[in-house]
């Protein structure tokens, strides 16, 4: 049996010859954007606090940190100051359990992680106004 394979050698997209031009292409806003770590733009954002046009807000790297760090729990975080997470034990902050969202139940009786019950409270009931009892 014998294969047909048609040529598409002489085939030439429209897309082709815009990437062989970088049609749209421009130079960047900012020198240093396009760096390991893109601290031009950072730099930027904590000398000046101005919205740059095209950038999405300001670093989501300051503030609150979110949660505390599970790798800190075990006591094998090797970030150190440099990490994203907490690293002092927040009740509040902590991650949820698995065996208590998964199961509806953790055995554990130390165990640390939050054990926050899925279902939101009805607004009417709080209030003391909820029809369905």
């Amino acid at each position: 049996m014998q294969e047909l394979v048609a040529g598409v050698e002489k085939i030439r997209l429209d897309s082709e010859a815009d990437v062989e031009q970088q049609r749209g292409a421009r130079a960047l806003p900012f020198p240093g954007v396009d760096s390991k770590l893109g601290t031009g733009l950072w730099h930027f954002w904590s000398v000046t606090g101005l919205a740059v046009p095209g950038v999405q807000g300001p670093p989501r790297h300051g503030g609150a940190k979110p949660a505390v760090c599970k790798h800190w729990m075990r006591g094998l975080c090797k970030r150190g100051d440099g990490c994203d997470f907490l690293h002092d034990y927040d009740a509040t902050r902590m991650p949820e359990c698995y065996f208590y969202s998964k199961f509806g139940e953790c055995r554990n009786k130390d165990c640390p992680f939050l054990h926050a019950d899925g279902t939101a409270g009805c607004p009417w009931y709080d209030r003391g106004f909820c029809r369905h009892g």
